[in-house]
C-alpha cells in the first residue's frame, strides 16, 4: 500500500511538472514568433544588417524593440509594430540618447529602489522611452518612464 501511495504521488508530481513546462513553452511561442518575424522584416527592409537583441514592448501600442547595427556599423534600435507594417517602423540611433545605465542612475537619484525587475526601451507617443519596473523599499511595484533623448521623466506609476 505504501508503495502505491509513493508511486501515485511521484506520478502526479511528474505529470504536473510536465504540464506546467508545456504550458509555459506554448505561452511563449507567440512572442518568439513575432520577434523572429520583426527581426526578418528589419533585415529585409535594409534598416539593420545585424540583430543583437529583441523583445516585445507593450505600451499604448505593442512594438517589438530590435537592437542591432546598420550598414555603417552604427548601433540603432528599431520599434516594429506587431502588425509588421514596414512604413510604421520607428528607429533611433543609440548614440543619440541616454543609455540603460544612465536611465537607471536617473531613477536611483530620485527614488529609493530595492530591486530592479526590468528595464526596456520602448516607443510611446512622446517617442522612445526607457521603461523601468522596480520594487521600492515598501515592497510596492513601480513603473517609471524616462525619455530616451534627454533623460527627463515622462510618466510614473507608483506604489501598485
Amino acid at each position: 500500500m505504501k508503495n502505491w501511495i509513493i508511486f501515485i504521488s511521484v506520478f502526479l508530481l511528474s505529470l504536473i511538472l510536465a504540464i506546467s513546462i508545456f504550458v509555459i513553452w506554448k505561452a511563449d511561442t507567440p512572442f518568439n514568433k513575432i520577434e523572429k518575424q520583426a527581426e526578418e522584416l528589419a533585415i529585409s527592409s535594409g534598416k539593420l544588417t545585424k540583430v543583437s537583441d529583441s523583445y516585445v514592448y507593450n505600451g499604448n501600442k505593442p512594438y517589438v524593440t530590435i537592437f542591432g547595427e546598420d550598414e555603417n556599423g552604427k548601433e540603432k534600435a528599431l520599434f516594429v509594430p506587431v502588425s509588421l507594417e514596414e512604413n510604421s517602423i520607428q528607429e533611433v540611433f543609440l548614440q543619440d540618447g541616454i543609455t540603460k545605465e544612465q536611465a537607471l542612475s536617473v531613477l536611483n537619484n530620485e527614488e529609493k529602489v530595492k530591486e530592479i525587475l526590468h528595464t526596456k526601451l520602448g516607443y510611446e507617443e512622446v517617442g522612445p522611452v526607457w521603461e523601468i519596473t522596480y520594487m521600492n523599499e515598501s515592497e510596492k511595484l513601480n513603473y517609471v518612464y524616462i525619455v530616451f533623448e534627454d533623460g527627463e521623466w515622462w510618466k510614473r506609476i507608483l506604489n501598485l
